[in-house]
């Protein structure tokens, strides 16, 4: 069976080498993820390197990943590295302290005192030390502990609830916007987001550079689960990004949020990916845990695009054998999920042309024997159309564009496929198409394809035609 649910793996230490990413590929990796949280640019420009020339050897098509950092709040250092707390002490967050002790640290967000009050809940390390807010004067946070706990360097804080001011984009993120469009990645993913107004900055800024890699928005804030319609509106795609989130809005909340988000993603036609401590425990062990097992086919089920791997493949030691066993879930859960056309898609009304083409393609092909769906597409609108619907059909975005030919590799269901595409006759071009689909292992002669295609040809959003082809045999040259 041939997997539709696409699989983002992050690099790092351990997954950069030439000879790992051979074998990450050949595992089944679809999208790589860079995280600009870590390494220089010159770290990441020698993965795509690195990353081009696997492609290569193994002819395959891998999308690639810009991830911002955002504005991460964290404490400062300590003296020794590192304290033990205790529950009911007094500890103090100030903006002025160069190296913390056992009852006060420093802070890189002066800013944060100004966004609490007294009664606040801060949530540091993920999580793990929670402090309650005792009183906010002059330069200080007064806290009191609520957990016995180790506190060390650096550590991420968030205020529960959410309501922090730190913008979305950072200086440091509009640097690596530029390094971005240079390495000509093909998806920027956004962090912390508030508003559709942080997507508009980010995409303006990587216009600016020459870029149209496609905007992911990640939903880690209460504001963003507010504004989520808005955030879809302006983005291209979401991730479901569950480690901050999480920490926000308390991890019972997460699941449920979970599928609201992918469903809601669907029905406003974006691609959604589901990340955070998917197969956890394979950082250091060769096969997953059965939570984790349910936890990737649940995404499955509830309809997302893609399932992410963080630290697994960038610092894990097992990155191959990670891809490999989460590819494995991935089929087994899309074996039992419902192939079907929801009702609510087809009851609504379409404004585009190109849009209705895609959907009534979707139901012809419910309706006969259809071994694939073509796409013959310019900026692979009318195949991310299609893939909002479940579908037992395979989606082949036919495209001349580069760019596109990469966009698409993050779809569910959507496979991308090179040709010529334009400057010669119809009759040629339909030709074409079942050539390349008969060389990709997509159909055989005899086959029924529907094909969706622009007359003429070679107009972006120009999709206006649907048409129903009975394979034939390849032609022969002399």
């Amino acid at each position: 069976m041939q997997r539709t649910t696409k699989i983002v793996a992050t690099l790092g230490p351990a997954s950069s080498d030439l000879n790992t990413l051979n074998q990450l590929v050949v595992a089944g990796v679809d999208v790589v993820r860079l995280n600009f949280s870590h390494g220089s640019a010159d770290d990441h420009r020698q993965r795509m390197d690195n990353l081009r020339q696997a492609m290569t050897a193994h002819n395959r098509t891998i999308g690639v990943m810009a991830d911002l950092q955002g504005p991460k709040i964290r404490i400062g250092a300590f003296a020794e590295g590192k304290v033990q707390l205790k529950a009911g002490q007094k500890f103090v967050l100030s903006a002025h302290c160069e190296l913390g002790d056992q009852h006060r640290v420093g802070l890189d967000y002066p800013e944060l005192i100004s966004d609490v009050a007294t009664g606040d809940v801060l949530l540091l390390d993920d999580g793990r030390v929670v402090m309650d807010i005792r009183a906010v004067r002059g330069d200080e946070i007064v806290c009191a502990v609520r957990h016995d706990g180790e506190l060390s360097n650096n550590k991420g804080i968030n205020r529960q609830g959410g309501g922090l001011s730190a913008p979305a984009l950072t200086a440091k993120d509009k640097d690596d916007i530029r390094t971005a469009a240079a390495l000509k990645v093909d998806y920027v993913a956004v962090s912390f987001p508030k508003s559709g107004a942080d997507l508009h900055e980010a995409r303006m800024l990587l216009a600016e550079a020459g870029s149209t890699a496609l905007i992911i928005a990640k939903i880690e804030r209460v504001e963003a689960i507010r504004n989520l319609e808005e955030i879809l509106t302006a983005s291209d795609g979401v991730m479901v990004a569950r480690g901050d989130l999480a920490v926000e809005v308390g991890d019972a909340a997460v699941p449920a949020l979970q599928k609201r988000i992918i469903r809601t993603a669907r029905e406003y036609n974006k691609f959604v990916i589901t990340a955070t401590q998917m197969m956890e425990s394979m950082i250091y062990s060769p096969v997953p845990t059965r939570a984790e097992v349910s936890d990737v086919a649940n995404a499955v089920l509830d309809g997302t695009d893609a399932v992410m791997l963080s630290a697994e493949t960038a610092a894990g030691e097992f990155p191959v054998q990670t891809v490999e066993a989460m590819a494995r879930v991935c089929v087994e859960a899309e074996k039992s999920a419902q192939a079907s056309l929801e009702k609510h898609f087809l009851d609504r009304v379409f404004t585009r042309i190109d849009q209705s083409i895609a959907m009534s393609a979707l139901f012809a092909a419910s309706r006969l024997k259809v071994k694939a769906i073509a796409a013959l597409t310019e900026s692979g609108l009318t195949a991310l159309w299609m893939s909002r619907l479940n579908t037992a059909v395979p989606i082949y975005a036919l495209t001349q564009d580069v760019r596109t030919r990469y966009k698409v590799s993050i779809f569910k269901g959507v496979y991308p496929v090179m040709m010529r595409q334009s400057g010669y006759g119809r009759d040629d071009l339909l030709r074409e198409a079942e050539e390349k689909l008969i060389e990709a292992g997509a159909v055989q002669p005899g086959d029924l394809i529907v094909l969706t295609m622009g007359e003429p040809d070679g107009t972006p959003g120009g999709t206006n035609s649907l048409k129903i082809i009975k394979v034939r045999e390849p032609q022969t040259t002399d």
